[in-house]
């Protein structure tokens, strides 16, 4: 089984974008009418189902003893694909949650509202750091 990287990986750029927003964590109240990628769930969901199908052909391909550079191809791609759908959940999670936090801050005055977007972008930093770390 031989597959080429360009035949598996997902979009990465402006097909399956659209309005972007953000999320919050479990931990924190929904006000703002749920997560912020919840108007493109069922396009995060085929995106993620597509990369699911990448690393079911990785198992195939270790089955069938295929070439060691040629999985490591569809690795390198697998990866990229990840990686390119936490970069879209993190400007999500950015436009939607930070920037209401934000709004909401400058509602209550400065102030009130400055913990909540301190802590909103702390936790944006965590999980930029944590995607660096990969």
């Amino acid at each position: 089984m031989t597959t080429s990287a360009a035949d598996t990986t997902a979009p990465t750029d402006g097909d399956e974008r659209g309005q972007a927003s953000g999320h919050t964590s479990a931990q924190d109240s929904v006000p703002h009418g749920g997560h912020g990628y919840a108007k493109q769930k069922d396009q995060h969901l085929k995106r993620l189902r597509r990369i699911e199908g990448q690393i079911r052909g990785l198992q195939r391909m270790v089955e069938e003893d295929v070439y060691c550079i040629d999985i490591l191809t569809q690795v390198s791609a697998s990866t990229k694909a990840l990686q390119s759908f936490a970069l879209q959940l993190l400007e999500e999670h950015l436009r939607h949650c930070v920037a209401s936090a934000a709004v909401e801050s400058a509602a209550q005055g400065e102030a009130e509202g400055t913990g909540e977007v301190d802590a909103k972008v702390a936790e944006a930093t965590a999980a930029i750091a944590r995607l660096l770390r990969t």
